[in-house]
């Protein structure tokens, strides 16, 4: 009787090294699933808005572009955050700089 008792209670801390192993492989799936979303969303995302910034800050009087709301003009005034596109002529709206979604080849716009 003694014996038996003694043996259920070494038995679990025995069992404890193998438990945290368990539980690490446990926890690999999540930290794979993670490294893939990396990859997959965050870093194209990251590029992304990389280039949108570098395509924004390189904006030129003359340019024409297209914006988010699907307007297209020429730019006739830069600021810091704002810039002033002719849409026709003589009619200039004041947009935001990360309005603009694309610089256009020249001679797009008729």
């Amino acid at each position: 009787m003694f014996i038996s008792s003694a043996i259920a209670q070494t038995a679990p801390a025995a069992a404890a090294g193998g438990d945290m192993q368990s539980s690490l492989m446990g926890m690999l799936p999540l930290v794979l699933m993670f490294v893939v979303l990396y990859f997959v969303m965050i870093r194209p995302q990251m590029k992304k808005a990389k280039e949108h910034k570098s395509m924004i800050e390189a904006l030129a009087k003359g340019d024409e572009v297209a914006t988010a709301g699907g307007i297209l003009g020429k730019v006739t005034k830069l600021g810091d955050s704002f810039i002033d596109i002719e849409v026709a002529s003589g009619v200039e709206v004041h947009l935001q700089r990360s309005a603009v979604v694309q610089v256009l080849p020249k001679g797009s716009i008729k």
